[in-house]
């Protein structure tokens, strides 16, 4: 018998507790048959839904006459002479953003009360009749200039409810709230997300009436037009509401994803505005549509700057728990920023934001994986589905197993005793969410010892548990409908 006979034979015939322990190694010399890749197993992501999934962790700027009424929700009558920061800096938002790591901003350009922060032709509620730069200023303009310069990805909020316009509730409203988002999605640069508030309706200006209105949620707002036209103008533009249709709302503001977090939706059950919280905050499994969580969450008790909140910032560690709770558990943290009545982000939060970067780049400057020798109970017949490409720091390779094999065993031997208490680990999203339970062990006194367990994992799953030492750690598949695809598999020690 060759070796490479006597390895294949092993490989079949030896329980993954021994191929584990060390009995065989996974070899990249090892030719199998060629296979191709397992089939997808159901919704998968759009390429745009893929760069979303990329960003992970990116701000909210709430900021508009709000700020200068000290209100959270306007009424729609307020004068724009109001509005008159007194050392607005775009660069300096943007600039804490991406010091803080946020990888976009998704600006408040438009918020109920209707006052516009760029000077839209179609309204006279807007900085064009504020005193702020003697009416020439246009905040969208220089907030998206601010992200170029700093390489993040500029959003827009624009809400669908205006309190001020004489004909919201009706026909013509529809045409003056694609019209502006014409203006929008056609002069400030590429726009990676459309943020759809669920809020619509009620009592208002609406140009001097003072009235309430109500709408049907389902049916006014013609979606489907309003994101055709999305599609037309900027393709890449992701969408958010209640039912997506590329992001959805995690059910709640406190920044915090369900446990298991299933990015499939039965997106048709949902509308803008019309939201079951428990359903949204952990998602449909199976689900007919790929729609992931957006876990949005304010870094002050209010979404819009208030003085009296200067002592209530989130402290560094509650970022952090809230990154654990929303990115760790395969959502995107949308944390919200409220510049002051400067138009500048209040230095309190500037330093809670600074701490968060540093214990974040602390824990995951350095994964213990990184180089190690990793095994597998079982491989897909190519090279190019080695379980090497779960320590190769990439998301486009992947481990996966033969078909047949839903319960497979990855084991990293990190060469000496190393100590630890995150574990990251990701799905190959292309192919679908596909593990529904994994168990994590650690080698300690001639055995394994389960060190965590789990159940979805998706875009990425961190597992924050005890420090403990160790020199080889192993990760079960212990129920899947089909082979599990593994994109990452990393270790770390969480900063202090």
């Amino acid at each position: 018998m060759s070796n490479e006979d006597r390895r294949r034979f092993l490989l079949r015939t030896l329980p993954s507790s021994a191929l584990a322990a060390g009995c065989i190694a996974a070899s990249p010399a090892v030719v199998r048959a060629k296979v191709g890749p397992p089939k997808p197993y159901g919704p998968t992501p759009s390429a745009r839904q893929l760069r979303w999934h990329e960003l992970e962790f990116y701000g909210f700027i709430h900021f508009t006459i709000n700020t200068f009424t000290d209100k959270e929700w306007g009424y729609g009558d307020e004068s724009p002479s109001l509005f008159n920061p007194t050392d607005f800096d775009a660069d300096q938002i943007v600039r804490t953003a991406a010091a803080a790591g946020m990888k976009g901003l998704i600006l408040t350009c438009k918020h109920h009360d209707g006052f516009c922060l760029w000077p839209s032709k179609y309204t006279e509620h807007s900085v064009k009749n504020s005193p702020w730069r003697s009416g020439r200023g246009d905040v969208v303009k220089e907030i998206a200039a601010a992200c170029r310069k700093y390489r993040l990805k500029f959003g827009i909020y624009l809400s669908p409810w205006d309190r001020n316009h004489k004909d919201y509730g009706r026909p013509g409203y529809l045409t003056y709230f694609r019209n502006q988002l014409r203006e929008l999605l056609t002069s400030y640069g590429p726009v990676f997300e459309i943020f759809l508030d669920g809020a619509n309706g009620g009592d208002g200006y609406y140009g001097g009436a003072r009235e309430m209105r109500k709408i049907d949620r389902d049916t006014y707002y013609d979606w489907p037009t309003t994101w055709n036209l999305v599609r037309t103008l900027q393709p890449d533009t992701c969408l958010f509401s209640d039912a997506g249709p590329d992001v959805r709302w995690v059910g709640n503001e406190r920044g915090i994803a369900g446990d298991p977090l299933w990015s499939t939706l039965n997106k048709d059950d949902f509308a803008p505005g019309r939201a079951d919280e428990k359903r949204l905050n952990r998602g449909d499994r199976p689900g007919s549509h790929w729609v992931p969580a957006e876990c949005d969450v304010s870094i002050r008790p209010g979404w819009f700057y208030h003085s009296n909140e200067d002592s209530k910032v989130k402290s560094a560690a509650t970022l952090v728990d809230l990154y654990y709770s929303s990115v760790g558990r395969g959502g995107s943290l949308l944390l919200n920023l409220a510049p002051d009545r400067r138009g500048q982000i209040p230095d309190p939060d500037v330093r809670s934001l600074r701490e968060f970067r540093r214990l974040l780049d602390s824990t995951f400057g350095v994964d213990y994986a990184r180089g190690r020798r990793v095994s597998a109970s079982n491989t897909r017949g190519e090279r190019r589905f080695s379980p090497r490409n779960v320590i190769d720091g990439r998301r486009d390779t992947y481990w996966t197993s033969d078909d047949q094999i839903k319960t497979p065993e990855l084991v990293i031997d990190l060469g000496r005793e190393q100590t630890f208490n995150v574990v990251r680990v990701r799905e190959y999203l292309p192919l679908g969410q596909r593990v529904e339970a994994f168990t994590l062990d650690v080698w300690s006194s001639n055995e394994w010892q389960q060190f965590a367990t789990g159940t979805s994992i998706g875009s990425c799953k961190l597992v924050r548990g005890k420090p403990v030492t160790t020199t080889r750690v192993r990760l079960r598949i212990t129920q899947s409908p089909v082979c599990p695809a593994i994109s990452e598999f990393a270790l770390f020690t969480e900063a202090k």
